[in-house]
């Protein structure tokens, strides 16, 4: 009799080839963001990529080895994304918060649909909760640093940070769906109250072009 691994070479739909580490973490990827946590298992992997369940453990040990991979994953397209843009060049503090909102309002810059579903994840996981609030601190600091740097001092830049930051994880968190020039239309008044300073036309016309180029 064929045991499970011998059977899955047989009925393997392409035979002779295992896929690649990429593809089996955008499959990943793809059950976590759509479906949540329980979706990512290794058979209905499997069936998405048609590959066979045994082409899995070429590339990692165990279903964790996948999960500690997207949360790892997760840490490159948000936090990463998010702390680089507190230290990116600017000749203002409203630019600098320019900066910052750019990260969450350009497509395909900080990944939105991956931090609420490793934000779900983490009421069921307190390995990744933990994560989660590292991540929170990390970005905070960032962006407290970023307004000591301009001028305010410590106990407001991280009363400033919470209310950018906490606005922005709100939006994602409460899945707020808004047309981008509605959005636009109110970014002078966030750069405003964020940061104490008006932005000037010429940045925010910068700003918007750049939004708008990203949706292009």
């Amino acid at each position: 009799m064929l045991n499970h691994r011998a059977m899955d070479q047989v009925n393997a739909p392409e035979s002779g080839w295992r896929g690649s580490r990429e593809g089996w973490l955008e499959a990943g990827y793809q059950a976590l963001i759509e479906n949540g946590i329980d979706a990512v298992k290794i058979l209905p992997l499997a069936k998405r990529l048609n590959l066979s369940r045994t082409s899995f453990y070429w590339f990692f040990a165990d279903r964790e080895a996948l999960l500690a991979a997207l949360i790892d994953g997760w840490e490159e397209r948000t936090t990463k994304p998010l702390v680089d843009a507190t230290t990116q060049y600017a000749e203002s503090v409203s630019e600098a918060m320019l900066n910052v909102l750019t990260c969450f309002l350009a497509a395909n810059v900080f990944d939105s649909r991956l931090e609420f579903a490793v934000r779900s994840w983490a009421l069921q996981d307190e390995g990744v909760a933990a994560r989660v609030r590292a991540a929170d601190e990390a970005r905070l600091q960032a962006i407290a640093a970023m307004l000591v740097k301009w001028g305010h001092h410590s106990a407001e830049a991280d009363v400033r940070a919470r209310t950018i930051y906490l606005v922005q994880i709100g939006y994602i968190s409460m899945r707020q769906q808004e047309d981008i020039e509605t959005r636009l239309e109110r970014i002078p008044l966030y750069v405003k109250i964020y940061s104490g300073r008006e932005a000037e036309p010429r940045e925010l016309a910068r700003f918007a072009a750049g939004i708008r180029r990203s949706y292009a």
